[in-house]
């Protein structure tokens, strides 16, 4: 590879192309005119295809961003004295600039430590009883990614003892679903059996990771919790004009399963990528891999010689430990090139 070529392959699955079914679906939606603010065909279908998928009647909004997805969901959800329960590596912790706190104008995260990135139940208890009645804040709302940020997946079992959880509490239970595509890709499960059956309430629903541009899905399973959600969206800045460029790639990723197809192969050449650096480089990972993500230790001057030959990823846990995402669109010849580099510097 030459050195001023700079390849972000596994920098993020927020650095792959639009897949290209999304993209006919765009194209699609460009031929003619059409009613704007969601009033359209494209967004309706795409409402309609998602209820489908759950096998629920529940209420989906689109927003721009998963953060925005985030935030203002719980926002809907909470009151500024509520506090809501996470992992400390959770997206809304580390990487939304407390836009969960000020969408929500004071709600507090509550953080779980653990290793593999999912919460803790026990933590959970302990959180919620060193609240002082009425001085402290009232516990309501319990965040969980799926994946985690760790690449790590909840099972079925785990979100149904949490969701029980939630439920014992009289709590509200939000799931960051910003790869819930590769979560189910993984676990081989119905949508539903790890959302509202085992007591889900809100869902972000990712796709600019699954081959969207740009556009995620807030997905209410309990349909009163989003009375007027509409003019939160709008407020927030968050309602598109031009709404059918929104919701016609999520038609294209939707229709045929491409959204699992996509988060299978995304996987797939995560566990790939994960056998070939232990075998060929003696890499092992750190986590496992249970959607598509691979982390790895890796030294300074290892990283400092992969930067100069163009790689750009994440250092994601101190001190030396780097994330690989991979995405719909990684090839095994993706993989071989990072190796035959990693070959080229040991």
């Amino acid at each position: 590879m030459r050195a001023d070529t700079i390849r972000y392959d596994f920098a993020s699955d927020n650095t792959a192309a639009i897949c290209p079914e999304a993209w006919r679906a765009l194209e699609k939606a460009n031929a003619q005119h059409a009613p704007s603010y969601g009033e359209d065909e494209w967004t309706a279908a795409v409402c309609e295809r998602v209820r489908q998928l759950f096998e629920i009647d529940c209420d989906v909004y689109f927003v721009f961003t998963g953060t925005a997805a985030n935030a203002l969901g719980l926002a809907q959800l909470c009151q500024p004295f509520h506090g809501v329960i996470c992992h400390e590596r959770a997206h809304i912790q580390t990487d939304e600039a407390g836009a969960t706190e000020f969408y929500t104008r004071g709600a507090k995260l509550f953080l779980t430590k653990t290793k593999d990135g999912k919460i803790n139940l026990g933590e959970t208890e302990k959180l919620i009883t060193q609240q002082v009645e009425l001085h402290g804040h009232l516990m309501h709302a319990i965040s969980i990614a799926q994946a985690t940020e760790l690449g790590t997946v909840y099972t079925p079992a785990e979100v149904e003892a949490i969701g029980g959880f939630a439920r014992a509490h009289r709590m509200l239970l939000h799931m960051d679903g910003a790869r819930f595509a590769n979560a189910v890709a993984s676990l081989g499960c119905a949508p539903k059996t790890i959302t509202w059956k085992p007591g889900v309430d809100l869902l972000s629903f990712g796709g600019t990771k699954n081959g969207v541009a740009v556009g995620e899905l807030v997905v209410f399973f309990d349909k009163k919790a989003s009375s007027d959600f509409q003019y939160r969206v709008k407020q927030a800045g968050q309602l598109g004009s031009k709404m059918r460029f929104l919701a016609a790639p999520w038609l294209g990723l939707l229709n045929g399963d491409v959204w699992l197809h996509n988060a299978r192969h995304a996987n797939e050449a995560a566990r790939e990528l994960a056998r070939r650096l232990r075998k060929e480089a003696g890499m092992k990972n750190v986590f496992p891999v249970e959607s598509n993500a691979v982390f790895v230790q890796m030294d300074d001057e290892l990283v400092r010689a992969l930067h100069a030959r163009g790689w750009r990823f994440y250092k994601f846990v101190e001190p030396d430990i780097y994330r690989l995402m991979c995405s719909w669109s990684t090839t095994k010849e993706d993989i071989s090139m990072l190796l035959g580099d990693l070959a080229a510097i040991k």
